[in-house]
């Protein structure tokens, strides 16, 4: 079985084998960046946030947690079908294309650990720009938290293979035509699978073009999630704050 289409993140992220390959992400890590944005953001108390591309729901929960009104989108059924268990009055969560503005407005719009650049027509990738600022209050602030392509790219391993719950993934990654692509085989289930992930390879500057062409304002920029300054050949991260 292969899929490997334009729209490869509707098919890939709503399976369960998403889930078990990257079970492994580190929730303490994500905390404490959620607790350095917001901090930093100044978010007024019991604000809202619009979390773009939540997956299961993990930044939602816990943005909730520490008191914020959160609304979790995202494109996989799946993934949002999961996430539903945890709604509270001020948690929820919803399937919603993010290229569409949201029928409401927010302090903060968060997109979170490379949630962006998925898309094959780059005009995707600017009116998701324009579907965030639609989205903020006349105060409010947008994140992008994305991966430091120069970073990644020096740094790449072109092969190696992870097993979990039984499964042995092969992981191939590359560099074709702007994207950073990886190509996923394995077998279950009496199956063999082939997915392919790809993420557009936006540097800063590919963002500032995107920023300006969408009418938003970049405000600062970190390479990490300690919030610490941004280098190009070493940050592991490319936070934007802009609005």
């Amino acid at each position: 079985m292969t899929e490997d289409t334009a729209k490869w993140f509707k098919s890939w992220f709503d399976t369960r084998f998403y889930h078990i390959l990257y079970r492994d992400r580190d929730a303490t890590e994500a905390q404490v960046f959620m607790d350095n944005l917001t901090n930093y953001l100044n978010l007024p108390e019991n604000g809202t946030i619009l979390d773009l591309a939540c997956g299961k729901g993990r930044h939602s929960r816990y943005l909730n947690k520490i008191g914020y009104d959160v609304t979790g989108i995202d494109l996989s059924t799946n993934s949002i079908a999961y996430a539903k268990q945890f709604e509270n009055h001020r948690l929820r969560f919803e399937v919603h294309d993010m290229c569409k503005p949201y029928p409401k407005k927010f302090d903060a719009v968060f997109n979170l650990f490379t949630s962006f650049g998925y898309f094959e027509n780059d005009e995707d990738n600017l009116n998701t720009i324009k579907a965030i600022k639609a989205d903020l209050k006349d105060t409010g602030f947008a994140v992008i938290d994305f991966m430091n392509t120069e970073h990644v790219i020096a740094n790449l391993v072109p092969e190696d293979t992870k097993t979990v719950d039984g499964i042995t993934f092969y992981q191939k990654r590359y560099v074709a035509n702007g994207y950073i692509v990886k190509d996923i085989s394995f077998e279950a289930d009496g199956k063999v699978f082939n997915f392919q992930e790809r993420v557009k390879a936006f540097t800063l500057a590919d963002f500032e073009v995107l920023f300006e062409a969408a009418g938003v304002h970049l405000l600062d920029v970190f390479g990490d999630y300690r919030l610490q300054k941004y280098h190009t050949a070493t940050s592991d991260r490319l936070v934007m704050i802009f609005k």
